[in-house]
C-alpha cells in the first residue's frame, strides 16, 4: 500500500492538506500525520511513506532538519519529499534543494496542484469528472 505523509504543526494545515488529499484514499493510498518534525522522522522511519508533505518551520525539529536527516544521513533517496513553505524567499528554496527536498512549493497554494503534483509522484491515474 503506497502512504503518503504530512508533517505541519498548524491542525489547520494538517486538515487543509489531509482534505485536499482525500480522493486518495479511495485509490488505496494511506494518507498520515504528523504535528513536528520528530514526528514525522519516526513516522518516516516506522512506515516508509513514498511521499511526504513537509512543512519548513516546526518546533523541535524543523522540515530542513528532517528532510536533511531522511535523504543525507540515512539515505533514503527513494522518500520524495515535497517541501511546503510560507517561507518564499530564495534562500529558502535553495537550502530546500540543498538538504535534498525533491519540490519546493509556498503557502498559500493551489489544492489541484498539490493534489496533481502528489498523483504524478505515486503515478496514480486519476479519474476525471
Amino acid at each position: 500500500m503506497q502512504s503518503v505523509l504530512v508533517a505541519d504543526d498548524e491542525l489547520n494545515m494538517r486538515i487543509l492538506l489531509k482534505a485536499t488529499l482525500e480522493e486518495l484514499e479511495d485509490m488505496g493510498v494511506e494518507l498520515l500525520t504528523a504535528g513536528n518534525g520528530k514526528e514525522a522522522l519516526k513516522i518516516i522511519n516506522t512506515k516508509r511513506p513514498q511521499l511526504v508533505i513537509l512543512d519548513v518551520t516546526m518546533p523541535g525539529m524543523n522540515g530542513f532538519e528532517v528532510c536533511n536527516t531522511v535523504k543525507n544521513i540515512l539515505g533514503m533517496k527513494n522518500i520524495y519529499i515535497l517541501m511546503l513553505s510560507a517561507e518564499a524567499q530564495e534562500a529558502d528554496k535553495q537550502k530546500g534543494k540543498e538538504v535534498g527536498a525533491d519540490i519546493y512549493m509556498t503557502k498559500p497554494f493551489q489544492p489541484e496542484e498539490l493534489l496533481e503534483r502528489v498523483v504524478d509522484v505515486l503515478g496514480i491515474e486519476m479519474q476525471k469528472i
